[in-house]
This record gives C-alpha cells, structure tokens and sequence, in this order.
C-alpha cells in the first residue's frame, strides 16, 4: 500500500505573538506551544503506525515532533533543511548545524542540513521566491517519498513544517487570506498519500486523504485543479509583499 505523511504545523512559538517577536532568531516554543504539542501526542490517532518521523531543522519544529511524536523506537528525526519556513526573518533562519546538534544530541538526524542553509539572502536556494520556494517544495516531497519507500508497506510518517511552507509543499491554497499567510493551525495535522504510488511522478504530488478533508471541512467539496491555481494566483496577488516574485508559477 501507498505510505502515509501526517504533515503538521509546528506549536505555537513565541514569534507567533507578535510582529515585533518575528526578529527573535529560531524561537523556542511558548509554553502554550508545549501544551498543544502534549494535546496532539493525546488526540493523534495513528501512533501505533508510525514508523519515521522528519522535521525542518527549525528548532520549534524539531521540538514539536519530539515532544508530539517521540520515542525511542522512532529517533532519530530526520531533519531536512528544504522544510524550512518561507520568509527571511530572523524568526524564520535557522540556528548552525552545530548548536543544533549541541542542543538534540542523538535525537535528530542532522545529515541533510546543507551547509549555508540558514542564508536566505539574494542567490541562496532558500531565499523567499515564488520559483525557489516552488523547487525547495519539490525537492521536498520528493525527499519524503524516499523515506516513505525505505519504511516499508503501509508505512505512515510524521512531517513538522510551517504554516505558510506548507501550502507551497502541497499545493493546496484553501483559506489563505490577504492578512494571514496561512490557514494552518499550531499543531493541526493533515494527512496526505502521494499521487502516483508507483513513485515515477517527477513532482512527487501530494494528495490530502478523504478521511483528512471531511474532518476539517464536512461536507465541502474539495477544490477542483482550477479552482485551486485560482487560489494560487490570489495568493500571488495578495501576499506578494511577503516574497521576491520572480516567477509566477
């Protein structure tokens, strides 16, 4: 059977409570982060059939999967650099490959973080453009269907990113507003299979699963391929403050 990717959005940090905390650089958690992470671990229905767990080299979202997800069996996290949140802001560059491994010890896999990965300036792969942020979310993917294939049959993973990344990861523009660049709740789970299970799809497209949809919407209906590159180009439109638009894509 296809895998299984739990994508969630990290806790509530502190750059979350305010503009002003966005120039905190790699926040740690609030202390309602840390509650909400204990919540997820209580309500998360699918522990049993975890069988890896990645996160972006973030320290709230390293956090996040360890106190949400962790055990002994399922360390250490793969840390991927692509995960990465969208924007330049101190709040959103990670910390050196170093402290981090300083900080998580023999918890997190820290093998796949690039050196340079936390420059996001003009040339950086990681800088705040419409086409990198594109490539970064297929290399992404593309990372995860990797992993899945190496965890065996049926094998289901959990994936900590960031909000606004997170649309760029799977495509889906539902609820995005022109004041808030996501619609990703702290510490909310979506659950997604890949498009093609043969693993040929150069995209590595991700699809959210029927149970996962009706759980957050009811009865809505999921948004057609054109309804959801309308939504892209109102994101474009909207947030385009937010990113260097390169390339409307």
């Amino acid at each position: 059977m296809a895998p299984t990717i739990h994508l969630v959005r990290h806790a509530q940090g502190y750059h979350n409570l305010s503009a002003e905390n966005e120039k905190l650089p790699d926040p740690d958690l609030t202390p309602l982060g840390v509650q909400q992470c204990a919540d997820l671990r209580a309500a998360f229905p699918h522990h049993d059939r975890l069988r890896g767990l990645v996160a972006s080299g973030m320290r709230r979202t390293l956090y996040t999967c360890i106190q949400s997800f962790g055990r002994d069996e399922l360390y250490p996290v793969i840390a991927l650099d692509t995960l990465q949140e969208v924007s330049d802001a101190p709040s959103d560059t990670g910390s050196s490959a170093d402290k981090l491994a300083a900080e998580f010890g023999d918890k997190v896999d820290l093998s796949r973080i690039r050196e340079g990965w936390n420059f996001k300036g003009e040339g950086s792969y990681f800088e705040p453009a419409l086409d990198k942020l594109a490539t970064r979310a297929r290399e992404a993917r593309a990372t995860l269907r990797e992993i899945s294939a190496g965890l065996g049959d049926d094998a289901h993973l959990a994936v900590v990113s960031h909000g606004a990344f997170l649309h760029f990861l799977t495509e889906e523009w539902h609820g995005i507003t022109s004041t808030y660049p996501t619609s990703w709740k702290n510490c909310e789970y979506r659950t997604f299979q890949f498009v093609d299970p043969t693993g040929q799809d150069p995209d590595a497209e991700l699809r959210e699963t029927e149970e996962s949809w009706r759980r957050r919407h009811g009865t809505l209906e999921v948004p057609t391929a054109e309804e959801q590159r309308e939504l892209r180009q109102m994101m474009v439109r909207e947030l385009s403050p937010f990113f260097k638009v390169k390339n409307h894509i």
